[in-house]
């Protein structure tokens, strides 16, 4: 048989992973490839689920026999053949690392080179031992401050959480963190018995006394006399000071009533003893160019490189620990300011080592990622990369392309799952996925190079690709009032003021780290839970608890509009397989009853917990009810593979004995969307939740689809979609953060129309956004800028998309007025 192998092509035959129609495609290799097409169209299940699960399970199998068992429980690739493909390595799009220990300097791995270069070449006191790299690593335990465990950071109490009132006596209850009742009128005795006035006014009492009764870690005994309005008898009374009661309580009381109130007293701060830097007072007695490593930590990219990179010349290099280490510290400077440049390019100059990832954008971390793979010296890989432009503003995107350019000119071939356009017309090759998704999708409509797209009338990528899409057609609203908010500041956000127009759509935008979020996110929804009495417990609605510190907001006006706080993120709707789809909008507790209701069940006697697969009786005994295997690999992050049993249904045998219009309940949840909004026309509960999913792009989901399966703009529609499907009055603030994040331009414009409908009826919308087709359909826009971190953090430019695009100060304006041009 003749060879029809392609030189230099990756060659995909009978790929039919997921939803992929038995896809041939020809792929090339040292070339910048984009796999385009609508969501949910199949991009990822070729890039990722067929050619880099493919790449991963040959690595695999060239390793070990046990890692090849393994890997046949986790299963292989749906495709016959796979032919001319390199190693690969993936870039997925994440969040930041959900760790307090994590920061941009294990992230980048430059806080390894960092702390070689303060334990090999730095200068220490006379007569100090020498400290192995790890002593100046706070996530160590020969580097943690033994104080607070390498946090820097401790929850202790204040004086003025203690004593929230200065002008009330003791007998008053100025001290609010000591106990009620029958304790705390025994400390009030104790104290009297100590000659201290207890009926004085707080403030007028001595320092030294004040001091004494919130902090000291004494505890006399005093003899108390029988009082006939109290107790009947003399008892010997121990003192616990207010902050002794409180650390007392939340140490050793199993009362979670009493710790809750207990933690009122109490707020996190730096670490008195390793004054935040997480490290033990030895590794912070050696320098390097005059500074400890965490002052270092502290300092932004731009400035360490300022600082290292005379040292990169072992002329300029001295040491007091040992005669030659001026060579090893010019070695490992180098290696460093080399590292950090690349950092630089993709404009994350101003971020430092120290920062903690769980602060940083998604598209902050992206970069970090990449521009770490840079300089990893590979070459001859593929590198698949899951929308490396989410969460990036367009001018935040060209030194990221740039950056992707040079990991081609190094010998690599790039594969990049993409939605932005101008992303897109930078590739050399364009694979596109359709023509719609879920059962509508699978198909390759085009491969070939970028500008013959143009001839593919079905491709709805080349609609927005062209210029061939039309732009959503409405008129600009008019602000019913404002939200005002002045003195603002916290992290780059330094005595902000602003106004939010109420009853209209604004989009917040400007650079990566600009603080969009800060103000959405936590700012202003701090601020209108503060107003509406709504604690992040009470509310259902958040996603996330936010952390409660001060952020000097000294006028707000016009808050009386707002009666309901809606908080929508990209964050999952579940971490494991067990919470799907249906359990997720509530549509399952309505399936279920359908079940229970059928004469089968009813002659069984099983209730509608019965159908659930987390309840024992009615789920698969060897998974438990996942429907998959968790596989633990040694030294590799763990998988999910299809339970051996029940192959992913979730149930037992008994429990699939039952059906309902034909179908068994595992059938069921197998079901799309689209599918099912047939199937339960005439349900009204699951039809109101099926077209709200549909109406946000949803249609081609599962209704069983694992939380572990979606991405973080499936997971935001799926709020999205549940929040529509409630008939609520009133009217509503929805903040989301960046909610177009992984859609493509036509899903973009239908989630627009939903939100745009949310308005219309009679809501408030703010969204941080950086895709420029939603920014141009908003009513207001609020620039910050003009960079990221400390450079940013102002109001730059405020009105309408065109006013904004018009704003020669704005770096968004003139990304945004081509746009505007482009639509026309």
């Amino acid at each position: 048989m003749a060879d029809t192998r392609k030189s230099g092509f990756v060659q995909v035959r009978g790929a039919a992973e997921n939803n992929l129609q038995n896809v041939d495609v020809d792929i090339p290799r040292d070339s910048f490839v984009a796999f385009t097409g609508v969501s949910g169209s199949g991009k990822s299940s070729l890039a990722f689920g067929t050619l880099y699960a493919e790449a991963q399970r040959r690595y695999f199998e060239s390793i070990a026999p046990y890692a090849r068992r393994l890997l046949q429980q986790v299963g292989a690739p749906h495709v016959a053949t796979i032919t001319g493909l390199p190693p690969a390595v993936a870039l997925q799009q994440r969040r930041g690392v959900a760790s307090s220990r994590s920061s941009v300097g294990t992230i980048t791995t430059l806080s390894n080179l960092l702390r070689m270069l303060f334990s090999r070449a730095g200068t220490y006191p006379a007569g100090a031992p020498h400290l192995e790299a790890e002593s100046f690593s706070p996530n160590t335990a020969a580097g943690a401050c033994r104080r607070c465990g390498g946090l820097g950071v401790i929850h202790d109490v204040t004086t003025e959480l203690m004593v929230p009132d200065p002008t009330l006596s003791i007998r008053a209850g100025a001290i609010a963190a000591w106990p009620g009742a029958w304790q705390g009128a025994n400390q009030r005795s104790i104290v009297n018995g100590l000659g201290i006035d207890i009926d004085a006014p707080w403030h007028t009492l001595k320092a030294k006394d004040r001091e004494w009764l919130l902090f000291t870690d004494e505890q006399p005994k005093v003899f108390i006399e029988p009082q006939a309005d109290r107790i009947d008898h003399s008892y010997k009374g121990k003192f616990w000071s207010a902050r002794k009661h409180i650390m007392h309580v939340l140490s050793d009381s199993q009362s979670q009533q009493m710790r809750e109130k207990a933690l009122r007293f109490t707020e996190s701060m730096s670490c008195r003893w390793c004054h935040g830097s997480g490290l033990r007072a030895d590794a912070m007695e050696v320098t390097v160019a005059g500074c400890t490593i965490a002052q270092i930590n502290d300092l932004s990219l731009r400035e360490v490189t300022a600082l290292l990179r005379p040292l990169t010349e072992p002329a300029n290099t001295t040491s007091g620990y040992l005669d030659g280490t001026a060579e090893v510290a010019a070695r490992i400077c180098a290696d460093l300011v080399a590292r950090i440049d690349v950092l630089l390019g993709v404009r994350l100059d101003y971020l430092n080592l120290g920062r903690r990832s769980t602060t940083l954008s998604p598209g902050e971390a992206q970069r970090l990622r990449i521009a770490t793979q840079l300089r990893s010296g590979l070459f001859g890989v593929v590198y698949v990369l899951d929308e490396p432009s989410a969460g990036l503003h367009p001018a935040d995107s060209e030194p990221l392309l740039d950056v992707l350019e040079q990991l081609k000119a190094s010998g690599n071939s790039l594969f990049v799952v993409e939605h932005d356009m101008g992303v897109v017309r930078r590739a050399d090759w364009i694979i596109d996925i359709g023509p719609a998704a879920g059962e509508g999708g699978g198909h390759v409509l085009y491969s070939g190079p970028v500008a013959g797209l143009e001839q593919v009338k079905e491709s709805l990528t080349g609609e927005y690709l062209f210029g061939r899409a039309k732009a959503l057609d409405r008129n600009p609203r008019q602000p019913a009032g404002w939200l005002r908010l002045s003195g603002v500041t916290r992290h780059n956000l330094r005595d902000l003021s602003v106004q939010i127009p109420m009853s209209v759509l604004t989009a917040v935008t400007g650079v990566s780290g600009s603080g969009k979020s800060t103000l959405v996110s936590q700012v202003l929804s701090e601020v209108v839970r503060h107003w509406l009495e709504v604690t992040p417990e009470q509310d259902e609605d958040a996603q996330f608890d936010v952390e409660m510190v001060s952020v000097g907001v000294t006028n707000v006006g016009d808050h009386e509009v707002i009666n309901r706080l809606v908080r929508v993120d990209q964050r999952p709707i579940g971490r494991t397989p067990r919470s799907t789809l249906a359990t997720y909008t509530g549509m399952f507790d309505v399936i279920r009853k359908l079940f229970a209701a059928t004469d089968e069940a009813k002659a069984r006697e099983w209730s509608a917990g019965r159908f659930s697969f987390n309840v024992a009786a009615g789920r698969c005994p060897t998974c438990q009810g996942n429907g998959f295997m968790e596989v633990e690999l040694l030294f590799l992050p763990g998988t999910y593979g299809p339970c051996p049993t029940c192959h992913g249904a979730r149930y037992n045998p008994q429990t699939l004995e039952v059906s309902w219009k034909g179908k068994n309940i595992a059938e069921v949840l197998g079901l799309s969307v689209d599918e099912a909004s047939i199937f339960f026309a005439d349900v009204p509960g699951a039809a109101r939740s099926l077209k709200a999913l549909r109406e946000v792009g949803l249609g081609y989901l599962r209704l069983g689809q694992p939380a572990t399966e979606l991405s973080g703009g499936e997971a935001q529609r799926i709020k999205i979609a549940t929040e529509l499907q409630r008939a609520r009055r009133g009217h509503s603030l929805y903040l989301l953060d960046e909610p177009t994040s992984g859609l493509h331009p036509a899903d973009v414009a239908l989630l627009m129309r939903q939100l745009h409908a949310l308005v219309d009826a009679g809501n408030t919308v703010v969204v941080v956004e950086h895709d420029l087709d939603a920014i141009a359909t908003a009513d207001w826009v609020i620039d910050l800028g003009p960079g990221g971190g400390d450079t940013g953090g102002k109001v730059i430019s405020t009105g309408t998309p065109r006013q904004v695009a018009a704003n020669g100060t704005s770096i968004t304006g003139p990304y945004l007025a081509r746009r505007l041009e482009f639509q026309e």
